[in-house]
């Protein structure tokens, strides 16, 4: 299959190097300490956050900062595939995992010891970059929800499908089996806080193809600063 035409455009119209449409609001769960919707593309997110508050479960309070707790989930109807997924199956666990790592990596948990913060993340249309989605929909919750941060983690991830770097996967490029690199950074400390690659890269392509990441999330950040 061609996933770049002789033209040089993707099967959605759109550069090798150039991103998907961004859109985002905040504040749209009312109940929520703070929320968010995030779109790349055709990829819908929303996130809530409630905290910080006591925690609830004493044996897992920390005196000197702030627990940090995670839940991803994906809703029956995002992908358009009428099999249920159970709600804590292994990926969801791991995404998870990855969300609640990167955001530790950015909030000032040492600011509000003994507290917990609870952040909810599901995904209602999935079209590819779901885990970056969610973590930039996070992020744009905590800073709603007030959150103290060191700087707003941002995502995006880059891939490498018949010789060429693309930016930003739809769901067809990610499922074609190629290699991709999803990557968080801190864009105003410019520090890398989150690298997943799901296949082996010679080393300069994989520079390559990192380097798009990077330029993707600082894109995103970009854009985060204006909402």
């Amino acid at each position: 299959m061609e996933y770049v035409n002789p033209e040089g455009l993707r099967l959605d119209g759109r550069r090798p190097l150039e991103m998907r449409q961004l859109r985002a609001e905040i504040g749209v769960v009312a109940r929520a300490d703070g929320s968010a919707v995030f779109e790349m593309g055709n990829t819908k997110v929303i996130a809530a956050i409630y905290g910080p508050r006591e925690v609830q479960n004493k044996s897992q309070q920390i005196n000197d900062q702030a627990v940090v707790r995670c839940e991803y989930s994906m809703a029956n109807f995002s992908t358009g595939d009428r099999m249920r997924k159970p709600k804590h199956d292994r990926r969801s666990t791991e995404i998870s995992l990855v969300i609640r790592q990167t955001m530790e990596a950015c909030i000032l948990t040492h600011l509000m010891p003994r507290s917990q913060i609870d952040i909810f993340v599901q995904v209602l249309q999935a079209d590819g970059g779901t885990r970056s989605a969610c973590i930039n929909a996070a992020t744009l919750a905590l800073a709603d929800a007030g959150i103290p941060m060191r700087d707003l983690v941002t995502s995006c991830a880059a891939g490498y499908l018949n010789t060429t770097p693309l930016l930003d996967l739809s769901y067809v490029e990610d499922s074609a089996g190629g290699p991709d690199v999803t990557v968080g950074i801190l864009p105003k400390l410019d520090k890398v806080t989150l690298l997943q690659m799901d296949a082996k890269l010679p080393l300069d392509t994989f520079e390559t193809v990192l380097q798009l990441a990077i330029e993707g999330c600082k894109a995103v950040a970009n854009y985060i600063r204006e909402v």
